[in-house]
C-alpha cells in the first residue's frame, strides 16, 4: 500500500546548501573587511609605474609556468599551459594599458 504524501510535498528546511549560504552571508555582513597592511603600495606611485611592474611580474610568471610545464606530463601539463596562456593574455592587456597611457613611448 503506497504511503500518503502531502500535496505539495513538505519542504526540507534543513537543506545544508541553503543553510551554508545563509551562514556565509551573515558572516560576511558581520565582519568588516580590513585589508592587511603588511604589504602596501605607496600612494604616490604612478599608474604607469604600477602597470610596468605588473607587466614585468606577469612576464616572469608566464616564463615560470612554461618552464614548469616541461617537468610534468598529461593533464597537469595542459593545465599549466592553460594557466600560462591566461597569464600571457593578462600581460597583453597590461601592455595595451601602458600603450594607452603613453602612445608615443
Amino acid at each position: 500500500m503506497p504511503k500518503p504524501s502531502p500535496n505539495p510535498p513538505e519542504s526540507n528546511s534543513e537543506n545544508p546548501a541553503s543553510n551554508l549560504h545563509l551562514k556565509l552571508a551573515i558572516l560576511k555582513s558581520s565582519t568588516p573587511h580590513n585589508p592587511s597592511s603588511m604589504f602596501l603600495i605607496a600612494p604616490d606611485i604612478s599608474t604607469e609605474d604600477l602597470l610596468a611592474h605588473a607587466c614585468e611580474s606577469l612576464a616572469s610568471a608566464s616564463i615560470m609556468a612554461t618552464d614548469f610545464a616541461t617537468f610534468v606530463d598529461g593533464p597537469q601539463r595542459s593545465m599549466l599551459l592553460g594557466i600560462q596562456q591566461v597569464i600571457m593574455l593578462a600581460d597583453l592587456a597590461v601592455n595595451r594599458a601602458l600603450d594607452n597611457l603613453d602612445p608615443q613611448g
